[in-house]
């Protein structure tokens, strides 16, 4: 592990280095392969709140998301009814979007169809990159927004019945589950 206090360390420039959460997203979990159901729900979901905002906004609330969504268990948010929405939107901790909090939930079923259909939502993601992540080599101001990928996975989550799940939230989730290596070529988390 990284001495997190070594100023020498080249991190990607997005990262807020007063931040610790921050930093151990990035040297943790940014970037590295994620393949258990729940925590790909999870990051469908916070990449999904993050629309319009900073990841810091939602990687700061990412504690009380977890208690408010159950440990992001898709079967448990899927069977939310109304009076659990409207807690939702009362939650201060949470960003009380109505159309995000909605779409949580109705992905959370569209999410458990795609397990039922593939036996996981593991298997669905990654077979769109061969069970393989991409690496990429680009400086941080090369980064694409999205990809050819993200807007074929875009478009089937779409298809399928998905809010949020854009061509860019999907690439930025696909960064996150490590589906895509993107640190930078002078980062030390670059391959």
């Amino acid at each position: 592990m990284v001495n997190k206090e070594d100023n020498n360390i080249k991190r990607c420039s997005w990262v807020n280095l007063k931040n610790e959460l921050y930093i151990d997203y990035h040297d943790i979990e940014w970037g590295v392969e994620k393949h258990d159901d729940n925590e790909l729900f999870e990051m469908l979901i916070l990449e999904g709140a993050q629309a319009g905002l900073a990841w810091e906004t939602v990687l700061n609330k990412r504690d009380n998301y977890r208690i408010a969504f159950d440990n992001f268990d898709p079967k448990i948010v899927s069977n939310y009814d109304e009076k659990k929405y409207e807690e939702l939107l009362q939650n201060k901790g949470i960003i009380r979007n109505r159309l995000k909090i909605r779409s949580a939930i109705r992905n959370a079923k569209i999410f458990m169809q795609i397990q039922k259909e593939f036996g996981s939502f593991n298997y669905f993601i990654w077979a769109f990159v061969n069970n393989k992540p991409i690496v990429n080599y680009f400086k941080v101001e090369e980064l694409p927004a999205k990809t050819e990928l993200s807007d074929i996975i875009s478009k089937d989550l779409k298809k399928r019945g998905m809010n949020f799940v854009g061509s860019t939230i999907i690439y930025a989730y696909m960064q996150s589950i490590g589906m895509v290596n993107d640190h930078d070529i002078n980062c030390y988390k670059h391959i």
